[in-house]
């Protein structure tokens, strides 16, 4: 069994920056593929951004492209997303998820509540 456990959430001004982390126990990080959504009040959860085992591949929806940043280290079994130029539309509660498949959501965090204030 995986745990996911985030961290790096907070309130932050329009144009800010927050990284987040999710903290993964087990042996098996290396192994999955990693991934972050979002779910806003109101509104169903999305795909975020996602990134191979290996790190050597990414992948972000259109509406963060450019502005966020997926990246994992293996030996650390922690993966982060790093979040510039934040919009008050980024607010949300934001998940880890990992996974054998493409794209990972075998295994979910807790969420951790990402605020943008205008």
């Amino acid at each position: 069994q995986v745990q996911l456990v985030e961290s790096g959430g907070g309130l932050v001004q329009a144009g800010g920056s927050l990284r987040l982390s999710c903290a993964a126990s087990g042996r098996t990080f290396s192994s999955l593929a990693m991934g972050w959504f979002r779910q806003a009040p109101g509104k169903e959860r999305e795909f975020v951004a996602a990134i191979t085992m290996s790190g050597g591949f990414t992948h972000v929806a259109d509406s963060v492209k450019g502005r966020f940043t997926i990246s994992r280290d293996n030996a650390k079994s922690t993966v982060y997303l790093q979040m510039n130029s934040l919009k008050p539309e980024d607010t949300a509660v934001y998940y880890c998820a990992g996974g054998r498949t493409w794209l990972p959501q075998d295994y979910w965090g807790q969420g951790t509540q990402v605020t943008v204030s205008s």
